[in-house]
């Protein structure tokens, strides 16, 4: 590797031309030596080249290498004694590599966050199977139980991210499915109305944090781009989960009065077993991180020492910031003071709060709008299936086309541009809720609405730019978007039966209000963008080398920083 190459190199964010922000080796455009030599590099190490393309490399600086060097051995990163700047790889080996990371890591996060969405989504089932009249609980009273659900579940999400941070996610990550399992399974003996709000509650208090915390342990072997993807095929098995569920709970129900139980208490029974189960599998199956999955039951752990270095290079490529926490270390109180005020991932916030409310809204009440309309048990449950697979196809589809155009929010208007319309047929069309045929056609429409959840969730990873703001703003965002489950399950109320007019009104404001959300969030990360490169753009090389050894800026902060949009 000629040393003209690293000195001809600064940081520089390429979300303007790639969609990511993603920090990589800038190559000034000038004349003379320093563009040859860069020519020369490129042109006689056919590796590198290939390997820039799939991740550039921000590290053939020297100074910016000892840097980061040194900055990972103060801060104990364990993953720093595989760290090399000069590393190559082909593209051709981190295809295969990705291909072992996805049985290894996002396959094993799918089955987790499997165990989450049956124990999360099963109440909508059970109340399919008179578990309210059998309470003695009416609708509001089960609106309450969500609500108390959904307030300790937003409590919790800060509290477990600090917890994960200092124990590791592969230890609290079983540690939180194995709590929520034996709440679960408890609900099978529930006889009031109070039994159902204390189990609610504690469903929320462990469940709060674990998607966020799953959400990290996943980009400790991803790039950011990857784990776009990856999120994708996260919910994608959220939406399996809910149909073949669907079918397990039409079976389970016929167990009514065996052992003197409700179908309703058998579903939660075996359920919440399923992911006793899983959680405890999780103990074995979790690693801390891509240098740590040697164990006295697999002592050749998942990767090869070449492996290891693959993995380790691409992500702190992708993001050299991503060492600059170890995966023990707890966040400080500034440094969860310093993330809350980051403004930039504001906006992101604010969509999460709004963007599922229609949908959650619905789907909360699926079961008790069709069993409303006359529908029997057995067959609401069935009904349920064909959004689940519609939803699986559109947030495949939406994910994989955000990244194909590289434009994140223009394709997250496709979401309030299939909403509105439907929404507009529930509200103000006069056989709604009265035609049962055309009604449950419409509501499966709208809930197979583009699901965007999987983009923002990858927008706050990119845009944080930090592990350390990184953890908060999962769980900020994650808080937001439980805020809107809240509003969600207060929208349909007894006063407004049988067509809920009022409620059915509000969905179509809110799902119209994402339209001017969405332009004005991609305007506001494009002009930052802007005004960041016409600053940046008018440094001399020598003015950009020394801004990124000596700026007291961070994260998203930094001058070249560049967000996603």
């Amino acid at each position: 590797m000629a040393d003209a190459s690293k000195k001809n190199t600064v940081l520089e964010k390429t979300s303007e031309n790639d969609g990511s922000s993603e920090e990589i080796a800038y190559a000034p455009t000038t004349t003379g030596k320093e563009a040859e030599a860069t020519t020369s590099v490129l042109s006689t190490v056919d590796t590198l080249e290939a390997q820039s393309e799939v991740v550039p490399n921000p590290f053939l600086n020297d100074k910016v290498a000892d840097h980061y060097r040194d900055l990972y051995e103060t801060t104990h990163y364990e993953c720093r004694k595989r760290f090399d700047p000069e590393f190559t790889w082909t593209a051709e080996e981190q295809k295969k590599l990705n291909r072992k990371l996805d049985w290894k890591v996002a396959l094993l996060a799918c089955v987790l966050f499997v165990s989450l969405q049956t124990d999360r989504g099963n109440l909508g089932q059970a109340v399919a199977d008179n578990m309210l009249k059998e309470l003695n609980m009416t609708n509001n009273q089960y609106n309450t139980g969500n609500t108390i659900f959904y307030l300790c579940f937003l409590s919790a999400e800060l509290p477990s991210q600090l917890i994960s941070k200092r124990l590791g996610c592969d230890i609290w990550i079983p540690i939180e499915m194995c709590l929520w399992a034996l709440v679960s399974l408890s609900q099978c003996k529930l006889t009031s109305a109070t039994g159902f709000y204390i189990t609610r509650a504690l469903l929320g208090v462990f469940e709060g944090g674990f998607i966020p915390d799953l959400v990290l342990w996943m980009s400790y072997f991803y790039t950011g781009a990857e784990l776009t993807i990856r999120l994708s095929f996260f919910w994608t098995s959220m939406a399996l989960t809910q149909i073949v569920t669907s079918v397990l709970a039409y079976g389970i129900f016929h167990l009514r009065g065996v052992g003197g139980m409700g179908g309703w208490s058998w579903l939660f029974l075996i359920e919440g077993l399923m992911t006793l189960v899983i959680g405890i599998a999780g103990f074995f199956l979790m690693v801390p991180s891509a240098v740590q999955t040697k164990k006295p039951w697999n002592k050749n752990g998942w990767f090869t020492e070449r492996e290891e270095y693959i993995v380790v290079n691409k992500i702190l490529r992708d993001d050299p910031t991503k060492g600059d926490i170890h995966n023990r270390q707890g966040l400080t109180p500034k440094m969860l003071w310093e993330a809350m005020c980051d403004y930039y991932l504001w906006p992101v916030y604010i969509i999460g709060i709004v963007a599922y409310v229609p949908m959650n809204a619905l789907t909360a009440y699926l079961t008790l709008l069709l069993k409303s309309m006359g529908y029997s048990t057995f067959d609401v449950n069935l009904l349920a299936i064909p959004n689940y697979v519609l939803h699986f196809i559109l947030l495949l589809w939406i994910t994989w086309y955000s990244e194909k155009t590289r434009s994140i929010f223009n394709v997250c208007l496709f979401q309030p541009l299939w909403a509105v319309p439907l929404l507009g047929v529930l509200r103000w069309w006069n056989g709604s809720f009265a035609d049962k045929w055309p009604t449950y056609v419409v509501i499966t429409l709208i809930l197979a609405t583009p699901y965007i959840h999987a983009m923002m969730v990858s927008v706050c990873s990119r845009n944080a730019q930090s592990i350390k703001t990184r953890t908060v703003s999962a769980s900020l965002y994650n808080m937001f978007v439980q805020a809107g489950s809240i509003i969600a399950s207060n929208i349909f109320q007894v006063k407004d039966a049988p067509l809920y007019h009022k409620g059915n009104a509000a969905l179509f404001g809110l799902a119209a209000a994402m339209i001017p959300l969405l332009i004005f969030t991609k305007w506001f990360y494009v002009t930052i963008n802007n005004r960041r490169e016409k600053k940046w753009s008018a440094m001399t090389y020598e003015e950009r080398e020394h801004y990124i050894l000596t700026t007291k800026d961070k994260g998203s902060s930094r001058l070249n920083f560049r967000f996603a949009h």
